[in-house]
């Protein structure tokens, strides 16, 4: 397919998108059932250009004036993809297969293309009911924020300690020009040029072997701050497919047990294969049960309990654009709802001195340090660790400039990609006395 073509595919898929309120992943799929003359090339392709306009589309949607779908396209192209009204226009000739050229509309839009007036919800390129959220914790800064959630995500990968490390994993995957993360002692970064298609990281013989796995400097970040230690018992509540799970395990150096459950077996299907491709041998799976309690036999046993809580996500919208524009108010009080659960199950499992390292992929108050101060009303004899103190324990010579980089709070620390470069994460550490 020429590029004009996947303009055109792009814009039918964004129609369908806004006519069916559908995420874009079930959108791409379906149109590529339904043209299978597109190459995986093309489908990749289209894919980027589809989820850049989502990323960009209430800024698009301001500078061109209207948020039609080929609206938000032609914005995008100038917002995301650094294209002149020139070199748009070359790609909408009206040829076979391509959008029609631009209207005398569209190209004055973009001639005077400015975000200078604009809310900063749309600087920001985020849901304008949640300016207020993002006033509370970035104050000033919530458009800049917002922009750099919008932003295209690298790869990012957690070298396994277990089976190998950083410099043999940086040697294995020479051809694909991996570089050391900033933070992570543990991570490697591949950064992707717009419209570039990701690469099949599950092919490669580094990831066969179990000598890297895909998850994001945040979340290395995130499972380090959690402090595990060699032959300590602890118990992952929401451990999903196991990223964290993994982590842990080689932190602890496959000494001591991990315990991995979730409320939702489906979620945990993954974890299996992923172990036995790790080595991770301190790791025992428990399925939720229908009737009783999975966990009884741990409880006022375990030094930690993590929990990767349920959250909106908002910190992950760099890998979930279309995410942000589905959300409602209604999935944020359900949310906190179930965070406020978890932590609660959590405490019967600890024994004296036992630690919860509380992690969210979310950048609202409400889900992160207001969670945690409700925690602290709700249940006695917990403390937070200064979050200078995790960042020292965990991160060594890396900690200061990280503490620089980090909003630090009485309760934890936030990552986002505008100060760490990372995905939005929250992590506060409980400690519970004697």
């Amino acid at each position: 397919m020429t590029p004009s073509a996947r303009l055109s595919a792009a814009i039918e898929i964004l129609a369908d998108i806004e006519a069916r309120r559908r995420p874009a992943g079930d959108a791409l799929k379906d149109w590529g059932l339904s043209h299978r003359f597109a190459g995986s090339g093309d489908r990749a392709g289209i894919a980027g250009l589809v989820y850049d306009a989502l990323r960009r589309r209430a800024s698009s949607a301001y500078v061109m004036g209207e948020a039609t779908p080929r609206a938000v396209l032609l914005g995008m192209l100038m917002r995301e993809r650094g294209l002149d009204r020139e070199g748009i226009a070359k790609l909408l000739d009206g040829s076979r297969f391509a959008p029609e050229p631009l209207t005398d509309a569209e190209a004055a839009a973009l001639d005077g293309a400015s975000l200078d007036a604009a809310p900063a919800h749309i600087v920001g390129d985020y849901p304008e009911w949640l300016d207020p959220h993002f006033a509370t914790v970035f104050g000033d800064e919530r458009a800049d924020e917002g922009a750099a959630l919008a932003a295209r995500a690298p790869v990012d990968l957690r070298v396994n300690t277990l089976k190998g490390n950083r410099d043999q994993a940086l040697a294995d995957l020479s051809d694909l020009a991996p570089e050391p993360t900033r933070w992570s002692p543990l991570g490697l970064r591949i950064k992707l040029d717009a419209g570039a298609k990701s690469p099949p990281i599950h092919a490669e013989h580094a990831f066969i072997k179990g000598w890297i796995e895909i998850q994001d400097e945040g979340s290395q970040l995130a499972a380090l701050l959690a402090g595990a230690k060699p032959g300590e018992q602890v118990v992952d509540l929401c451990a999903g497919a196991g990223g964290k799970t993994l982590a842990l395990a080689a932190a602890m150096e496959n000494q001591g047990q991990i315990y991995a459950t979730d409320t939702d077996k489906r979620r945990l299907a993954p974890i299996h294969e992923r172990l036995d491709r790790s080595g991770a041998r301190n790791v025992q799976i428990r399925p939720p049960k229908s009737v009783g309690n999975q966990l009884a036999d741990l409880e006022g046993r375990m030094d930690l309990v993590l929990i990767d809580a349920p959250c909106t996500g908002t910190g992950s919208w760099r890998r979930n654009p279309d995410a942000k524009w589905r959300m409602r108010p209604g999935a944020l009080e359900q949310r906190m709802k179930d965070q406020t659960e978890i932590l609660d199950r959590a405490v019967s499992l600890l024994k004296p001195n036992g630690r919860i390292a509380y992690v969210t992929c979310s950048v609202l108050d409400e889900e992160n340090s207001g969670q945690i101060r409700a925690f602290l009303g709700r249940q006695t004899g917990f403390k937070p660790i200064p979050p200078a103190d995790v960042m020292g324990a965990a991160l060594g010579e890396r900690a200061f400039m990280f503490r620089q980089a980090v909003l630090a709070s009485d309760e934890g620390l936030l990552m986002t990609p505008r100060r760490t470069d990372t995905d939005g994460f929250f992590v506060s550490i409980l400690a519970r006395s004697a």
